[in-house]
This record gives C-alpha cells, structure tokens and sequence, in this order.
C-alpha cells in the first residue's frame, strides 16, 4: 500500500488510502489465537490480504483539481517514517538476539 498512492499521483480522481495499524492490530489481538497449517511443516496466515473495509481514505490538505489526493510529499514523508520504524525495530532485535546468545554462551 505504501507503493499504490505515489505511483498513482498522477492518476485522475485516485483517492489516497491508509490505514489505522493501531485499530487493526488490536482486532488481531483477541482472547483466542489461532492458527491453521495445511501442512506440518507450512503455517497458513488466517487473515490473508487485508479487506478493503480497513482501509481508510486521506484527506489531503491541498486537492487537486483533478480529484486526485495523493500528496508527494506527504507520500515521502509516510514512507521515510515507515523505513525509519523498521530500522528501529531490526536493531531492537539484534541487541535482544545478541544478548540471549551471550547469555547463552557466556560471553564467547
């Protein structure tokens, strides 16, 4: 999704989509998780592809005249956002895995 809106900036009446990952997450979330294998090796996702009805439109603080709300920079700024979220959590999980393994090994 983080694709579809720039490369539609061009595309007239296109309406820029989002989503709340907060909301989602949260209806992911129950009491009850479960999954399903088709395989014993292989783990099947149950949500699959996300439903259009999650998806949420942006309102964009300056529209165009062609209906499209993409905003380039807008666009750019969500997506260097997401890249930095992303690089923060690797590195969150590299001092989490290197220190289970000097736990482990005892500092070898």
């Amino acid at each position: 999704m983080l694709a579809s809106n720039p490369a539609n900036a061009d595309t007239p009446g296109y309406k820029a989509r989002d989503l709340d990952f907060k909301k989602i997450l949260s209806g992911q979330m129950g009491p009850a998780v479960s999954m399903n294998a088709t395989h014993k090796g292989h783990i099947q996702p149950g949500g699959g592809p996300m439903s259009p009805s999650m998806l949420q439109y942006r309102m964009p603080q300056q529209p165009s005249l062609d209906g499209n709300t993409v905003e380039t920079e807008r666009e750019q700024v969500e997506y260097s956002a997401n890249a930095v979220r992303y690089q923060a959590s690797l590195r969150f999980l590299e001092g989490r895995i290197r220190s289970l393994k000097t736990a482990i090994t005892g500092n070898q």
